[in-house]
């Protein structure tokens, strides 16, 4: 079992930056991938960003293809999502995922975090 808990969400300015965080606890996470999900009010959960584990893969939904950046500290097990340049369309829950393969769809992953909300103003 794994758990996941997300922090570093809450309220900015358009043109601003968050970071967030996913720590991992439970059992030995390192071959795990971590995806990075959002939900908007009235829409699908949809894909971010996600990172290979192990490796220096990083994936990326093109509407936030160089604003956002994922990273990972193994050693510390925890995940960042980082972003920069916010829009109003970026206001969401924010969740991270986790699952021994990396895909872009939410099915695929086992574990989750319990959201941590972003709210961007115009």
């Amino acid at each position: 079992q794994v758990q996941l808990v997300e922090s570093g969400g809450g309220l900015v300015q358009a043109g601003g930056s968050l970071r967030l965080s996913c720590v991992a606890s439970g059992r030995t996470f390192s071959p795990y991938a971590m995806g990075w999900f959002r939900q908007a009010p009235g829409k699908e959960r949809e894909f971010v960003a996600g990172i290979v584990w192990r490796g220096v893969n990083t994936y990326y939904a093109d509407s936030v293809k160089g604003r956002f950046t994922v990273s990972r500290d193994t050693g510390k097990n925890t995940a960042y999502l980082r972003m920069n340049s916010l829009k109003p369309e970026d206001t969401a829950v924010y969740y991270c995922a986790a699952d021994r393969a990396f895909g872009f769809g939410d099915r695929r992953y086992e574990y989750w975090g319990q959201g941590t909300q972003v709210t961007v103003s115009s």
